[in-house]
């Protein structure tokens, strides 16, 4: 018998099918009596469904965010100190600039990989932002943030706003001449504040623009402060997701008690991960053959220069749009000024805008008196309100976001700035109220057909001998016919309760002896 166990067979039989693995998790068991959640986890059911897997798109991109920001960080120095610039990229060799823009050029032309590096990082924040705004999308359309799930819907929109934020400070640390002057448009937005506008810019430029500690200030929000409230917030999403179990699209044996899907292991697992290196490749690709921020062309921030055709991020393109269709309207009295052409589009809109996303659930709520529990989704047509009420926002947004661009358009075209402006502010205004109306009536339109949103199967049309054309229907495509995955059965660990005397709690044979 000892011949036997000394075999490596006979020890790796002995160790149980899980072998050290296992047994180290036995260990860990032991201690932390984790074994019943991570089964409980490993078993969670996921819905098959692509849509799905669009907030999966922002979480690896913030992975990406994360691993590509630690490397700039330690290369990055977060100066508004004078230097004489005396790196490899010989248009700017010996002018005056600020150190944070001489190591941001350093870090592009003298460290390996670091340009790659930079616009990877900047590629997978305007994917993060990107992401989150078509995940949102997606929840809102289908009423997946109807209860119990409307804790991770302030959430989701509390993520969009920090995202937001934390990409406009990451974009002004190079210091050159565009995120400079989004710098100074920002303090402008801070003072335009009724009352308490001037203090807050005081403090937080450390007196009037542009100061010596905006810079500083501005990284340790960047790297340390938001990305902390983030990674809360993002674990407090997913932590969410798994207690409230996920949404799932109506079908066959789909009901609001249960979840039709995959498990998380392996086959959830192996999927995700797989689209985690999909993700990864694909940003790596954009910062690789993309250029984006090539700021050693834009040069250092001085306050007497401007620059043409070029425009913030896009997630901030609706706040820049709305900023240059308004009206020149201010508000005089009381020996102050608010100039409401800036107080209205920068602080007051989007105030109204994010408020109303994040209490919809409660809006909504409250006019349709739905206090349900809700696990299955809905098809926009099916709530055409809702659907056209998205719309109408969307649409807006879209407008503002192409009314960042007058100057473009005007040189473009070639006509009057004037003339373009005042199209936009009449376009911002009719096109979201027709938007409306127009959504409304194709979702109502829709629900009167069987199978509408559903794409159609084409016809196959061929011609007899006789000349004759006939037309047959094509064969049904794969994935809309009804089928079940066929999958083998979870496997249970077994407990063994053992005699007071002669047992052990060792495992023999993936086996857990325990004593009573």
């Amino acid at each position: 018998m000892s011949q036997t166990l000394n075999t490596k067979r006979s020890q790796r039989d002995a160790g149980g099918p899980y072998g050290k693995i296992g047994q180290s998790l036995n260990e860990l068991d032991d201690r932390m009596g984790i074994a019943k959640g991570g089964r409980t986890f490993l078993d969670k059911i996921f819905p098959d469904h692509w849509s799905f897997m669009l907030g999966e798109i922002a979480l690896y991109s913030f992975v990406v965010l994360l691993a590509t920001g630690i490397f700039l960080t330690l290369y990055y120095v977060p100066s508004q100190d004078l230097t004489t610039y005396t790196g490899s990229y010989l248009p700017l060799y010996g002018q005056k600039v600020t150190e944070a823009f001489a190591s941001t050029v350093n870090l592009s032309f003298a460290v390996r990989a670091g340009l790659l590096m930079r616009q990877m990082h900047h590629w997978s924040c305007d994917i993060f932002v990107g992401a989150i705004v078509v995940h949102m999308g997606r929840v809102f359309f289908t009423g997946a943030f109807r209860k119990p799930r409307e804790t991770n819907w302030v959430i989701g929109t509390t993520l969009l706003i920090l995202a937001i934020v934390n990409g406009f400070l990451g974009y002004s640390l190079p210091d050159d001449l565009v995120s400079g002057t989004g710098i100074r448009i920002a303090y402008s937005i801070i003072l335009s504040i009724p009352v308490v506008g001037s203090y807050v810019a005081f403090f937080l430029f450390g007196g009037n623009f542009p100061g010596t500690s905006i810079i500083p200030r501005f990284f340790i929000l960047h790297v340390l402060i938001i990305p902390l409230v983030i990674l809360a917030l993002v674990g407090a999403h997913m932590g969410l997701l798994v207690r409230q179990k996920h949404t799932q699209f109506p079908g066959k044996g789909k009901t609001e008690n249960n979840v039709v899907g995959t498990p998380m292991y392996p086959v959830f697992m192996a999927k995700t991960t797989g689209f985690m290196f999909v993700v990864s490749g694909a940003i790596a690709l954009l910062g690789a053959f993309a250029q984006i921020n090539p700021i050693w062309q834009f040069g250092p921030y001085t306050a007497s220069r401007i620059s043409y055709a070029v425009q913030p991020d896009w997630y901030m393109g609706f706040l820049d749009g709305a900023l240059r269709i308004f009206p020149a309207w201010s508000f005089h009295s009381f020996g102050h000024t608010i100039p409401l052409e800036v107080t209205i589009p920068a602080v007051i809109f989007p105030g109204i805008l994010f408020n109303l996303i994040m209490a919809w659930p409660a809006i909504e709520r409250k006019f349709t008196k739905d206090n349900a529990m809700h696990n299955l989704l809905d098809r926009p047509s099916n709530r055409p309100k809702r659907t056209a009420a998205g719309v109408a926002v969307a649409v807006l947004c879209a407008m503002l976001f192409i009314a960042s661009s007058t100057d473009v358009i005007a040189n473009f075209f070639h006509v009057s700035l004037n003339t373009v402006l005042w199209a936009m502010r009449v376009l911002c205004i009719v096109v979201p109220i027709l938007a409306y109306p127009v959504t409304y009536k194709i979702a109502r339109e829709m629900q009167g057909f069987a199978g509408a949103g559903k794409r159609k199967t084409t016809n196959i049309v061929t011609r007899t001998i006789e000349g004759e054309y006939v037309a047959t229907p094509a064969p049904v495509y794969v994935d809309d016919m009804e089928h079940e995955n066929e999958h083998d059965a979870v496997p249970v660990p077994t407990y063994v309760v053992g005699d007071d005397e002669g047992q052990s709690d060792e495992n023999i044979n993936g086996v857990r002896r325990i004593p009573r």
